[in-house]
């Protein structure tokens, strides 16, 4: 599970993760919509063979702090803040479904941030009409109303991400999910041709990727950045 640490982000306490040794380079994962830090537990510890893994728990999820304001935009802000405040440099980062959209964004925020980027089986927000569900009974582990806020802004689209693709400088590989993800794999390939430096690679195993074949997913990977 690695070592549990905090991080202080303006008046926002995030949760995260760390495995690793001291002085590897940086890598840091973004989790999906209602997971935490631990859905990466099925990588984490070949990742950290070769890299220090920080797996964060974004706003609203797990350990981090719930404060009832949730979009994409506070969640890259609370994401170049946790790297600033870590002083971590050429980061490699890497994100699942929303935690991809969140990358996206770091991206282009701030590209003297990235070393590489790694986006698992999403595009920025198109639009479309996903039901917004019902809250599951009992305690959960994420503050709901994250999920009204962030399926809403994706139901919405984001055009001007869209666009911005194209100024992304760090080395980019998205990974698809292939046919049995619910993701439009052709929206895949648009982002791979938007964005100057990007390599597509399918691994059929649907939307969860990384958790469906960690081996595979996690050797694709560390073979891409080793290129």
């Amino acid at each position: 599970m690695g070592e549990a640490q905090e991080v202080t982000v303006g008046e926002i306490r995030l949760a995260y993760q760390v495995n690793g040794a001291c002085g590897a380079a940086p890598m840091l994962l973004l989790h999906a919509l209602g997971e935490q830090a631990s859905s990466w537990a099925p990588v984490t510890g070949r990742f950290a063979e070769r890299y220090r893994v920080f797996a964060l728990d974004m706003r609203g999820h797990g350990n981090s702090d719930w404060p009832g304001s949730y979009s994409f935009q506070l969640m890259r802000d609370d994401v170049i803040a946790a790297i600033e405040r870590l002083a971590l440099h050429r980061v490699i980062l890497i994100g699942h479904s929303m935690g991809g959209g969140v990358a996206y964004l770091v991206a282009i925020a701030r590209p003297d941030l990235l070393g590489r980027l790694v986006v698992e089986d999403v595009p920025p927000p198109y639009p479309r009409d996903r039901p917004i569900p019902e809250r599951p009974d009992g305690l959960l582990d994420f503050d709901w109303p994250v999920v009204q806020a962030i399926v809403s802004q994706v139901n919405k689209g984001d055009s001007e991400t869209w666009d911005s693709l194209a100024t992304i400088t760090a080395p980019t590989l998205v990974i698809g999910g292939g046919p049995q993800s619910h993701i439009p794999q052709d929206r895949l390939k648009e982002v791979a041709d938007r964005i100057p430096a990007c390599d597509l690679v399918t691994i059929p195993a649907g939307h969860n990727v990384h958790s469906a074949r960690p081996m595979e997913f996690a050797n694709t990977v560390l073979a891409w950045l080793a290129g």
